[in-house]
C-alpha cells in the first residue's frame, strides 16, 4: 500500500469512526429508573426499597418518591435533596441522603432543553401539551422521561404523608389527608415530574401519566403534588436530546 492510499484509508476511517460516535451520542436516551410500585404500597407493604445514600454520588440526580413506611415525601433536583416530614403537627424540610424510600423514581439528566407551556389551564391539559412538546422534541415517549416545569402556578394542591403505624387499609383519599396538606395559590414552584404511559400502579396512578412533587423558593415547602391549575405561562424543560 502505497503513502497515498494509505492516508485515504485512514482519512475513510476516522471518519466513519467520528460519525458512528456522533450518532451513538445523538441517540443516547434518559434511563429512568424505579424501586417499589404504587401497587405494592397499596397492598400495605410500605417496607423500604433503596436507601438513598447509594444514590449520594451520582451528578445531576432529579428524584421524587415515598419515605420508608410512608414517613414523608422525597424531592431531588440536581442531586440537591428538599424531603419533606411532618414533625409535631408542622412541616419540616431536611436536606439530606440518609433516609430510605418505600417507592423512589430517579433519572440523571446533565442537560434539558426549555420549552413555554401555554393554555394548559388543568393538569389533564398540562399532560397533553407535555406529551406533544416531548413527541416533537424528539424524545421516544414509549419510554417513562423526566421532566422539569418552573414558573407560578394558579394553584397546587399538595399532602406530605405521615401514615399511622399499623393502619393496613391504604387508599389514595387516606394517603392525602393522613399527613399535612393544603393548597397554594398564585406561588412561584419547581416541579419534578416523570411521565409515562406505562407504569400506571407503579409509579403512576392509574387515572394519569404523570406523578408530580414540587418545592417552593427557598426549600420553604415541598411535598407531592395531588392537583394543579396553571393561568399563565410557565417554563416546561424536557432532557437535551
Amino acid at each position: 500500500m502505497n503513502k497515498s492510499t494509505y492516508i485515504t484509508l485512514l482519512t475513510f476511517l476516522l471518519i466513519a469512526f467520528t460519525s458512528c460516535r456522533d450518532n451513538s451520542e445523538k441517540s443516547a436516551s434518559i434511563e429512568v429508573k424505579h424501586s417499589g410500585a404504587l401497587r405494592t404500597i397499596m397492598s400495605g407493604n410500605i417496607q423500604p426499597v433503596i436507601s438513598l445514600d447509594t444514590l449520594s454520588e451520582k451528578k445531576h440526580l432529579y428524584a421524587l418518591g415515598a419515605v420508608d413506611n410512608l414517613k414523608g415525601e422525597i424531592q431531588i433536583f440536581d442531586s440537591k435533596p428538599s424531603n419533606s416530614f411532618m414533625v409535631d403537627s408542622s412541616l419540616q424540610i431536611k436536606n439530606s441522603y440518609s433516609l430510605k424510600a418505600s417507592l423512589l423514581v430517579y433519572a440523571e439528566v446533565a442537560a434539558w432543553d426549555s420549552f413555554q407551556v401555554e393554555n394548559s389551564k388543568t393538569k389533564s391539559d398540562l399532560e397533553e401539551q407535555i406529551f406533544e412538546l416531548a413527541t416533537s422534541g424528539g424524545i421516544n415517549t414509549e419510554e417513562p422521561f423526566p421532566f422539569l416545569l418552573e414558573g407560578t402556578i394558579a394553584s397546587l394542591d399538595w399532602h406530605v404523608i405521615n401514615w399511622k403505624d399499623g393502619d393496613t387499609i391504604h387508599n389514595h383519599k387516606k394517603h392525602k389527608e393522613s399527613g399535612l396538606n393544603g393548597t397554594l395559590t398564585n406561588k412561584k414552584v419547581q416541579i419534578i415530574g416523570f411521565y409515562s404511559t406505562k407504569h400506571k400502579a407503579v409509579f403512576t396512578h392509574h387515572t394519569t401519566n404523570m406523578h408530580m412533587h414540587f418545592k417552593t423558593d427557598y426549600n420553604a415547602m415541598a411535598g407531592h403534588i395531588d392537583d394543579l391549575s396553571l393561568n399563565q405561562t410557565v417554563t416546561l424543560k424536557l432532557p437535551k436530546q
